[in-house]
């Protein structure tokens, strides 16, 4: 359905396609100009470019067109002064939507949902990741098998034909919906597999922390630094999909997991949500909440609260939270402090390593008041003991007397 991007080469140029963007606003048309700015970021990253924008307000998008009438006639005209090879729609499209707009321009109309399907397809790496994307690139067709022929032919008009592709068995519903099972069967084995190996890791003392954001606030360029790892972080937009959980050591000496997640973004499409439940699932069993921020970013309000948002779908809205604001050495996050988010707040940098020390601090005050604090004596003959709290709890004193170690320290609630 979707996939790589179209280039036409031109002498030794690398020509990419071109598309026109366009959006409703519904009485907010400043929010609906910087959503289609973030619209043409998506573009960028799945190879494409943006050569046009419109914007027309409505109380609501039309039920059979989403733009007015007259609208898509001035779209058509835009389209081809600016010799555009498509559309691209900054929601989703319903089936009819989407086929009275390809009828109507006679060109590649792609909405939101297969943009952002798009360049997940692109960006999985693992086996786990591949298959939810490729489920949730086929829930959305099948939403789609309802139409006449002329309707079918046209979706494949995504960025390309990346992920399961325009085939002849994958156009008839019942194959589709065998596949959907069959991955359904995979990622549940999978499921299984991890909340086993979730369940051995809660034996194991050492807490959790679990790094989210927004897509491209520099959560695993922050992970990098913390943990001494080479993740790749690009300054694009879902740069990683697949989560990873590394090792850390506090200054107190305190070792931590952290994990990181995929990357929210503003109208994540559902079949994503659905399909990367058990990857976002790893924030719901975490001690900590790293909610990182692109402070840098004119939006970055609005970003927090669609990772506040989907952490609630996700019945995640309970936990003690470090609201980390990022990227200081761009800009000043001083607007979106004092707002009373998160337990904690620290401005730091996680590309030039500042207020790391300020972070350490906030997870260990939030550690801290997750445990229990005990006052005992450890015999000397008991020192697997005393090594196990000085790996998995936090000191607060220790005195060698004649009968052994007394110590004052917070320790784990699970173990």
């Amino acid at each position: 359905m979707l996939g790589v991007l179209k280039y036409y080469i031109i002498g030794y140029n690398l020509i990419m396609e071109k598309y026109v963007l366009f959006a409703v606003s519904q009485g907010d048309e400043e929010r609906a100009e910087k959503s289609l700015a973030e619209l043409e970021a998506l573009l960028e990253t799945a190879g494409g470019e943006a050569v046009g924008t419109m914007i027309q307000n409505l109380p609501k998008p039309d039920n059979a067109t989403y733009i007015g009438k007259g609208k898509i006639e001035e779209l058509k005209i835009v389209m081809d002064s600016l010799e555009a090879d498509g559309v691209i729609a900054d929601d989703e499209l319903t089936p009819g939507q989407h086929k009275n707009l390809a009828d109507a321009l006679d060109t590649k109309v792609v909405d939101r949902t297969m943009l952002i399907l798009d360049i997940f397809a692109s960006r999985a790496t693992t086996r786990e990741g591949k298959i939810q994307v490729e489920m949730a690139q086929l829930k959305y067709r099948a939403s789609r098998l309802t139409g006449k022929g002329t309707a079918l032919s046209r979706l494949g008009g995504g960025i390309g034909t990346r992920g399961p592709g325009e085939t002849k068995l994958e156009s008839d519903r019942r194959v589709i919906q065998k596949r959907i099972a069959k991955l359904s069967s995979d990622i549940k084995a999978m499921r299984t597999v991890r909340d086993t190996t979730r369940k051995k890791r809660m034996k194991n003392p050492l807490p959790l922390v679990a790094i989210v954001g927004y897509t491209n606030a520099g959560k695993s360029t922050l992970l990098n630094y913390l943990t001494n790892s080479d993740i790749l972080a690009e300054d694009k937009l879902f740069a990683t999909l697949d989560p990873t959980t590394r090792r850390c050591k506090l200054p107190g000496g305190q070792e931590i997991l952290l994990s990181d997640t995929v990357g929210f973004i503003n109208k994540l499409p559902h079949q994503l949500v659905d399909a990367f439940r058990s990857t976002l699932e790893e924030a719901k069993y975490a001690d900590i909440i790293l909610h990182v921020v692109d402070s840098s970013a004119e939006d970055a309000e609005m970003h927090i609260e669609v990772v506040e948002k989907t952490l609630k779908d996700l019945g995640i809205s309970d936990k003690p939270t470090v609201l980390a604001l990022n990227k200081i050495d761009v800009g000043d996050p001083g607007f979106v402090l004092g707002r009373g988010r998160g337990d904690i707040q620290v401005e730091i940098s996680a590309k030039e390593g500042k207020g790391m020390d300020e972070l350490f601090k906030g997870v260990e005050k939030l550690l801290k008041e997750s445990r229990e604090y005990v006052e005992e004596t450890i015999p000397y003959s008991d020192a697997a003991r005393m090594a196990f709290i000085r790996k998995y709890g936090q000191i607060v004193s220790e005195k060698y007397t004649e009968d052994g170690i007394e110590i004052r320290a917070y320790v784990s609630k699970k173990g």
